[in-house]
């Protein structure tokens, strides 16, 4: 029997996962990972660390399994939150779930999984892990989920093929609706559940708290960009080369708080992100305000009025060497190659068809459509029809 174990979350996915190996025939095992003691800036109700430990348990002792809880707070701080912090700090947007998947479930986890013995580590991801033989060598593929409203896929984003190789996704064929018919059909305590929101492991925090620990407020200035800008409609210059015209339109626009009107004050910068509605506190416009740029260093955040803002609006990114990740190192693209793939900038968002081309110092991923609210700090996902390829920060 091969021994696996699963990250009992105390949600009802990694529950079903659990069954699920357990009918396969494998020696299974559940952990829990206990990633965070600090309650004061978690939102208390919405995902206590504790109810999920115990719900994992009593899920354990249903199936007839060995269940025991790893701390790995230390780690989590360390390789996750520090580094949130320094994210912010800069002005970028660090998406810690991808980094939960890739520095905690699949390396600091997964070590302590291959120390008991385990030939596999399970989660209850919507995803699904194929495989294909390639110049004698087996080569692992990550897969998008069945179900296309709860596809995963892209929070797994920055695995290596060394860590896909013990990882395994019991649900990744399964549809939401049916793994909670399982659920309730063995009366898993979790079967109900509501599904967790927030950091990963954390639960729900309440992010200018969270920040306010590390980053102390600090007040400046709300200043709305008007769509008439010259520098919206500046005409494309003739370019000498495709990565020209793609350096040109990769761009990040400058804004200055002359080229607009002050419309209100702001506690932090670094509290607000590309593209967020919310948390302005900014009325009298007759289109809803975005946030189209946050400038830490003046402490200024610049806003336009409407989705279809052209400060929201770009189809051009970049991703730098250091920060670019192939699923498939085979596919890995070599300097003035291109790739035609479809490819999305966050979770949920549809697929939309793109272009890959590989420079000296990084990727450029060409959208064919306009893209809204591209964020530095957020991960680019790329796919060749259902499976995932690579990735890369956007920079």
């Amino acid at each position: 029997m091969k021994r696996v174990i699963v990250g009992l979350s105390g949600g009802v996915d990694s529950s079903v996962a659990a069954y699920l190996l357990k009918q396969q025939g494998y020696e299974v095992i559940g952990l829990f990972m206990k990633n965070w003691h600090d309650d004061s800036v978690t939102i208390s109700d919405d995902c206590p660390w504790l109810d999920d430990s115990n719900d994992a348990m009593l899920v354990a002792d249903k199936l007839g399994i060995p269940f025991q809880t790893v701390d790995l707070s230390e780690q989590y701080k360390e390789r996750i939150v520090d580094y949130m912090f320094e994210e912010y700090k800069n002005g970028r947007t660090p998406n810690p779930d991808v980094l939960c998947n890739r520095e905690i479930k699949f390396d600091v986890f997964m070590k302590i999984a291959l120390d008991l013995g385990a030939d596999y580590v399970a989660t209850g991801h919507y995803c699904r892990k194929g495989s294909l033989e390639k110049d004698g060598e087996t080569v692992y593929q990550l897969l998008s989920g069945v179900d296309n409203n709860k596809d995963q896929s892209y929070f797994l984003c920055q695995l290596s093929q060394a860590q896909l190789t013990k990882a395994l996704f019991p649900i990744g064929e399964l549809t939401k609706p049916e793994v909670r018919e399982i659920a309730k059909a063995q009366d898993l305590v979790t079967a109900d559940k509501k599904d967790s929101q927030g950091l990963c492991f954390i639960g729900k925090v309440r992010l200018p708290e969270f920040l306010q620990q590390k980053l102390k407020p600090k007040e400046g200035l709300i200043v709305e960009i008007p769509k008439s800008l010259e520098s919206f409609s500046v005409e494309m210059p003739e370019f000498e080369s495709k990565i020209d015209e793609l350096q040109f339109l990769a761009q990040k626009p400058h804004y200055q708080v002359s080229e607009g009107k002050v419309v209100g004050k702001h506690q932090g910068a670094h509290y607000f992100t590309k593209g967020q509605r919310k948390g302005l506190a900014v009325g009298g416009t007759v289109e809803p305000l975005f946030v189209i740029d946050t400038d830490v260093d003046e402490n200024v955040i610049y806003t336009g009025q409407g989705h279809s803002h052209p400060g929201l609006l770009k189809r051009v990114l970049f991703v730098n060497n250091d920060e670019l990740h192939w699923v498939r190192a085979d596919l890995a693209l070599k300097t003035n190659d291109s790739m035609e793939v479809m490819a999305r900038i966050r979770y949920r968002q549809k697929l939309g068809k793109a272009t890959l081309y590989k420079t000296r110092d990084g990727l450029f991923v060409e959208f064919e459509n306009q893209q809204s609210a591209i964020t530095e700090g957020q991960f680019v996902a790329w796919y060749l029809d259902d499976e995932l390829v690579g990735s890369g920060v956007i920079s």
